[in-house]
């Protein structure tokens, strides 16, 4: 597979999708470069805003296995991962698998989930495995996991540890539709549910092909020290307690990669950074005194501002 194959392969999940979801392009194509670099996506907005329409659609357009989770605060570990049940006639126990046993999970509303259910997770996310009874087991290949959440209601919710928000690549916000936006929307659904219709027009097989060549995509050392100032330049201890680690590091060298590759490209240059520094890196930054909203992206948006940026000619070497 080469990189106009993995553009045009985004090409037709991005029109599939698109049936569906209106004026969301920039949301949309940086799922998809999730997808292609094997991470997983938060979208964290107020209710209402399609988000989990969104993973649903992604789901519809890949012909794989999906399953979606509602997360309350009853939901426990093994309603995730499965659970060992003993079998009377046979005397033994055997493990029946959860729904994470799946190419795409949605993880609804995930701060509604206890911490201990939220730590079930952690191991799936990272490791693509479950461990029950001293016996792993392997998820299926890819592995996504589409986790939304409600940044307004905090009765009932569980805010997602540092750690479990270092697992996602990226954090995405859809926000609301334009006027025409709005208007087109509901010409679209005022007859038919447009996603009850949506069809595959991949296979798990073309996702799997796709991110084992993101990975091959050329990142020259300029681009590199690129990244690595820019992440230096956000542990600013003056305004930061954690900046990003050396795992968000390679986490926005991997999803440029990717998203490169979904342009038809063989390189990345500075401009994929700038891109994708914001939801790749705000979400793991820990700042100091009173937050406001959105103040990690203000802050990332001074350093990309304050961050030399390598000229194109030695982006390309």
């Amino acid at each position: 597979m080469v990189y106009q194959d993995i553009q045009q392969l985004g090409t037709s999940l991005l029109e599939n999708m698109s049936r569906v979801m209106i004026g969301q392009k920039d949301t949309m194509e940086r799922v998809l470069t999730c997808v292609f670099a094997s991470g997983h996506v938060l979208l964290e907005d107020v209710p209402g805003t399609g988000k989990t329409t969104l993973a649903k659609a992604l789901a519809r357009s890949i012909d794989g296995t999906f399953a979606r989770l509602q997360c309350t605060p009853d939901l426990l570990p093994t309603d995730i991962t499965g659970l060992q049940v003993y079998h009377q006639h046979t005397g033994e126990f055997v493990f029946h698998k959860g729904p994470v046993f799946c190419h795409i999970l949605l993880a609804d509303e995930i701060n509604r989930a206890t911490p201990r259910t939220q730590s079930a997770l952690l191991e799936c996310m990272e490791e693509h495995q479950v461990s029950e009874g001293g016996v792993t087991y392997p998820l299926s290949e890819p592995f996504l996991v589409l986790a939304t959440q409600n940044p307004i209601e905090t009765q009932g919710t569980f805010p997602l540890p540092e750690a479990q928000l270092d697992r996602f690549l990226m954090q995405l916000s859809m926000g609301y539709p334009k006027q025409d936006e709005s208007v087109e929307m509901m010409k679209r659904f005022v007859t038919h549910q447009p996603l009850e219709t949506l069809q595959s027009v991949c296979t798990v097989g073309d996702i799997r092909d796709a991110a084992g060549h993101t990975g091959e995509c050329d990142v020259s050392e300029d681009i590199m020290r690129y990244i690595s100032a820019l992440c230096e330049n956000a542990r600013d201890p003056d305004a930061v307690r954690l900046g990003p680690s050396p795992r968000a590091m390679l986490a926005l060298m991997r999803a440029c990669q990717a998203y490169a590759a979904l342009h038809g490209r063989r390189y990345v240059i500075p401009d994929d950074v700038q891109h994708l520094a914001l939801p790749v890196l705000a979400h793991r930054l820990v700042m100091r005194g009173v937050m406001g909203q959105k103040k990690e992206a203000v802050f990332l948006q001074e350093v990309l501002e304050k961050t030399e940026v390598p000229t194109e000619r030695n982006a390309r070497v």
